[in-house]
């Protein structure tokens, strides 16, 4: 049974841990609030261009655009988009098992995260190239990145470019997702619905009034030269801003979580201090009056 001396030292090092996870969840709740703002802002623009370039590859041909095209040959590449940083709870974890289970060993990977770099590297995957993107997230930091796709799925060295990210759904809510970015397919990112139809039939994806009928000028290989592109690089960025908001929602849910146990186990440990001291002074009592009867 520890002494009092160790119960007093541990509830002090508690004490200490518990002042660092406030701190780190009152950091991370001023951040995700700006994160989530940030998030939930594009995907507005976000639907509606992928609701036009579905319809724009409805009224055209895949031959229209190389970025439009399937291809048959080439392997897969992946671009997987973790945290910097740890103590997010299973957010890393989640994904990264999704990936395990569902991506090719064989595939490529392009790692935004340092996360995600050290777990390829341990499990002795094909890293391509690394990207670091800052806080706040600005387009800028990611076009560099969907242009460096884009070469390469032009050059014809992969057949299909996917994105393994964490899409919020609320504060307490993140999940994984594994989307196909090349060759164009419908994305709908932020969907409250358990992301069903993420990544299924086009068709679906341009439904509604005010989205067909479409007249292209110059021409149609000239407008597709410019949306197509602006297409790729925004859902990209659009994907780093939800995985962004979901690492500072899960990080202060995990600091909140971490503060509250560690409450609670200096409520314990004070508890078990006052009873060993109250035991402590009792048998001090009775040695004093045992001896003073053994005195009379």
């Amino acid at each position: 049974m520890a002494n009092l001396r160790d119960i007093r030292r541990r509830i002090k090092s508690v004490k200490n841990t518990a002042q660092i996870t406030k701190a780190m969840q009152l950091v991370a709740a001023s951040k995700m609030k700006k994160a989530q703002d940030q998030a939930t802002a594009g995907r507005s623009y976000a639907d509606l261009l992928n609701k036009v370039l579905n319809n724009l590859k409805e009224q055209t041909s895949a031959e229209d655009h190389p970025l439009l095209r399937e291809k048959s040959e080439g392997g897969d590449l992946v671009i997987l988009i973790t945290t910097d940083k740890g103590l997010c709870g299973p957010l890393n974890t989640n994904l990264l098992r999704l990936v395990t289970e569902k991506v090719s060993k064989d595939a490529t990977f392009i790692t935004i995260g340092s996360k995600g770099r050290q777990a390829m590297a341990r499990l002795k995957r094909n890293i391509l190239a690394d990207f670091t993107v800052k806080d706040p997230v600005s387009f800028a930091e990611t076009k560099p990145v969907s242009e460096f796709v884009m070469e390469r799925f032009l050059a014809g060295d992969y057949g299909r470019v996917q994105v393994a990210f964490t899409n919020f759904v609320n504060t307490i809510r993140q999940e994984p997702h594994i989307e196909t970015l090349l060759p164009i397919s419908p994305i709908e990112l932020g969907k409250k619905k358990g992301f069903e139809g993420m990544g299924g039939d086009a068709s679906h994806a341009a439904e509604g009034p005010g989205y067909s009928g479409y007249l292209f000028e110059p021409t149609t290989r000239e407008v597709l030269d410019t949306v197509v592109p602006q297409y790729v690089g925004y859902q990209l960025y659009q994907m780093v801003l939800e995985s962004r908001a979901s690492e500072h929602s899960a990080r202060m849910v995990a600091m909140k979580a971490a503060t509250d146990n560690a409450k609670q186990m200096i409520k314990d440990l004070t508890l078990e201090y006052n009873k060993q001291r109250q035991a402590s002074i009792t048998a001090e009592l009775l040695e004093i009056t045992t001896a003073m009867r053994a005195l009379e």
